[in-house]
This record gives C-alpha cells, structure tokens and sequence, in this order.
C-alpha cells in the first residue's frame, strides 16, 4: 500500500492507476463499518483508495475536533491488510492552504435535521469532499446510511454539479445488540455503552409501529420520544420522520421515509436511521 501526504503526490499516483479506482473518505479510527465500505470497493474496482483526514471545517464551536479520536499507525495497518492501493493522509494545511477561501454550500436539505443542530457542518463537510473528488478522481465512491443526511447532501452536490462519479450507499454496520458502529462510540462509559442501545430499541420500534400499520407520522414521533425519554442518561436533540429525498417532516407516511435520531448520551452525540418502504411489506 502506498502512503500519500500531499495533493500534488496524490494527483501523480492517480495518474499511473488504471481501471476503476473506488474510493472511501474516512475521519480514520477506523471500525468495521469503514472496513465494510472498503471490502465493497475492492469488490468493485480494480484499486481502493482511503483517505483519513479529520476536517476541521465541519466541526462548530465547542464540538470535539479535538478530542476526535485518531491512531493513524493502527489505520493504516488495517487498510494494508484490507489490500487498500493507496492511503490519502494530508495535513490540515495541505487541504486549507493560507487565504483558503472557496466553500461549497448545498442549499435546502442541509438546513434541517443534523444542519440545523450543526451550523455550517454541511458547508465544511461538502467543501471537503468535493475537494476529495476532485484530487483523487474516483470511479465510485462509497458512503455508509449511516450518516444518511450526509450521504443525501453528497448525492445532491454530485448531481448539481455534473460530477463524473458514481456514490454507492452501504448498509450500516452494527454490533451484535444493534449499536451502529461509530468512532465516537469509544468516548462512551460501560453505563453509557448500554444506555446507548435505546437508538436502536426506538428504531426497532418504529419499523414495528409501521409493520403493524401505523402511518401517522406524529404519532410515531412520539412512541419513540417516550422510549428514549425513559433512559435516564439520553438527552434527545431530535427524532425525525421524513421524506428520505428531501428530508421534509411527513404527517403521513405514504412513501420512502427516513426516520433519524440524534441522541447525547452523557457527554456522547449519537445519530442513527432506518428507512420505512413506501410499500405495504417490509
């Protein structure tokens, strides 16, 4: 595996690659989730690159870039055994050189759910990745659901911008009692470990409410709410039942919507979503 620092060197090595180059953008402590969109990518194309760069620029004030877990020896030692052809790790300053200056901003489905917790995250997230793009030249580009707002503004940049690449969506990876796999999931306490599993019983919940044939949306809300509610160490930022294209709150389920939680548990921000069929079977 070749270890890349710079744009310049990045640019050079695309240059000699052959054949469909998949792609995977990583903040790194890399997980099975990660390691689950790596696998597809090699699955699909003839080199993976990984890139691991904590942006700075999609972190608020008073979030946790710093604290953010890094091991980038580990990260890379993973991505060698997964066969990875090339690691992108740049600097902070390689990426936002001196009188940085150009930012793209997707309007509209960046404003609700985690847009409008997070101001500006979306402008830092969707700079970064079209820069990404733009550097690498990937064939195909593979995002988890998990970050399913992410992955929605991401297709709509691509769209709007007539870009050559192809994004897959891969399912979210989980432990065994459910808990989506997440970087920030090593901040959380034994307690905090288990009260953290209420995500994913207000998930199950949900796809059961719609499987038994509930289709008021508000009525869903609020089943979920009081779930969560009864954990005393979760604190809800918000539970959204939504169009899963352009993240408008529904009254009614009547088609494709993506229910979305962002829970703190403890000190711990945590985001998870199922998505319900528009269809009577699930």
């Amino acid at each position: 595996m070749k270890v890349v620092n710079s744009v310049a060197e990045m640019r050079a090595v695309r240059r000699g690659l052959t054949g469909a180059v998949g792609f995977v953008p990583t903040m790194g402590y890399l997980h099975e989730g990660h390691l689950a969109l790596v696998r597809r990518a090699r699955s699909e194309n003839e080199t993976v690159v990984v890139s691991i760069f904590v942006n700075p620029t999609q972190f608020g004030a008073g979030e946790d870039f710093e604290a953010y877990p890094r091991d980038p020896e580990r990260d890379l030692t993973l991505l060698d055994r997964e066969k990875v052809g090339v690691a992108f790790t740049p600097p902070a300053e390689e990426m936002y050189p001196a009188h940085f200056g150009t930012w793209v901003d997707v309007q509209q489905i960046t404003e609700r759910l985690e847009g409008a917790s997070r101001p500006h995250h979306f402008r830092g997230v969707a700079t970064v990745v079209a820069k990404l793009f733009n550097i690498v030249e990937p064939t195909r580009v593979y995002f988890g659901q998990k970050d399913a707002q992410q992955l929605i503004v991401i297709k709509r940049m691509v769209s709007d911008l007539n870009m050559n690449l192809e994004i897959v969506a891969v399912p979210t990876v989980r432990e065994p009692d459910g808990l989506a796999m997440s970087s920030r999931n090593t901040y959380l306490s034994p307690r905090e470990r288990q009260a953290a599993l209420v995500l994913w019983q207000a998930l199950g919940l949900a796809s059961q409410l719609w499987s038994e044939g509930e289709r008021d949306a508000h009525k869903i809300r609020q089943k979920i709410a009081a779930l969560i509610g009864s954990e005393p160490l979760a604190q809800i930022d918000y539970i959204s039942v939504a169009d899963a294209e352009s993240l408008e709150e529904l009254a009614e389920i009547s088609r494709l919507a993506l229910v979305s939680l962002a829970v703190r548990i403890g000190k711990t921000r945590l985001i998870d979503n199922i998505v319900l069929p528009s269809s009577e079977a699930l």
